[in-house]
């Protein structure tokens, strides 16, 4: 695939003709099977179907990932645990089972309000990767709140709970094109993390187009694939249109100061 590019297809049928490796990193928010409404995807297949599926697309992301590549999954409740055995027979290296909790959940009378996304994080190669700790590093409690001398003065390394707010109907972020959108603050951190500049984001559900938005913003090449046109087209505008407005990341910056000076210099997010 040529980068910076989202084209309108079946992404099984797409990597499962590439003749080499070519992403650096992939991200994928596959439809959960949970009824959503899209524009030409039916989101309500029976459980075989939908598990052979989620095994198909995952092999042929595989096939794409380059030796030293990331690969992370979204996915809910309802699958997780299938995502899961399925990188395993993969032989795919889990690094993180990361749970990113959302305010704004849904509303429920009968149960508790689902408030949270799984987030899988696996590597190809347990011993060689990209991962840009400084990039994504956070204060501390021992700095903002108990001044200790011992806290590392570049800050901490974010837990394996991620609170970031769903994109609400109100956000000035939010598109009213498609039903499902990711924050661009939380796939700025896994590139951030997970990648360097120049390097290839594929997204094989691009769906909003956040992944790639996300991606040329923080200078990588990116390549989507849906099998909407609507949403490809839409999505081409909407990176078009971020890139047009020079607007910086949504990822709001650190409060300490060594990692403030790095964000000011242009340093930070660069491995």
């Amino acid at each position: 695939m040529q980068p910076d590019r989202v084209i309108c297809g079946d992404c099984v049928g797409w990597l499962k003709a590439c003749r080499e490796p070519f992403a650096d990193l992939i991200f994928a928010d596959p439809p959960f099977n949970i009824g959503y409404k899209y524009d030409v995807y039916e989101d309500r297949k029976a459980y075989k179907d939908y598990y052979d599926w989620t095994k198909q697309w995952m092999a042929a992301c595989l096939k794409a990932l380059k030796p030293t590549a990331s690969f992370w999954i979204a996915i809910g409740d309802d699958y997780a645990a299938e995502v899961r055995i399925i990188g395993r027979e993969m032989g795919l290296c889990l690094r993180n089972w990361i749970i990113w909790h959302y305010t704004f959940g849904q509303s429920t009378t009968k149960k508790f309000a689902r408030s949270h996304t799984h987030l899988f994080y696996w590597v190809r190669d347990g011993g060689q990767y990209t991962f840009n700790d400084m990039a994504v590093r956070i204060p501390s409690a021992r700095q903002t709140t108990y001044a200790d001398k011992r806290a590392n003065p570049k800050g901490k390394l974010p837990d394996d709970v991620w609170s970031f707010s769903r994109v609400c109907g109100t956000f000035r972020e939010r598109v009213k094109w498609h039903p499902c959108q990711m924050p661009e603050r939380l796939l700025e951190r896994i590139i951030k993390v997970s990648s360097n500049p120049g390097d290839l984001v594929l997204d094989p559900f691009s769906g909003s187009g956040t992944t790639c938005v996300a991606a040329a913003r923080l200078g990588r090449r990116y390549a989507g694939i849906d099998i909407s046109e609507t949403y490809v087209r839409k999505s081409r505008d909407r990176i078009a249109n971020a890139l047009a407005s020079r607007t910086k990341t949504t990822e709001t910056p650190p409060e300490n100061p060594d990692l403030l000076r790095q964000y000011r210099s242009g340093k930070a997010g660069q491995g």
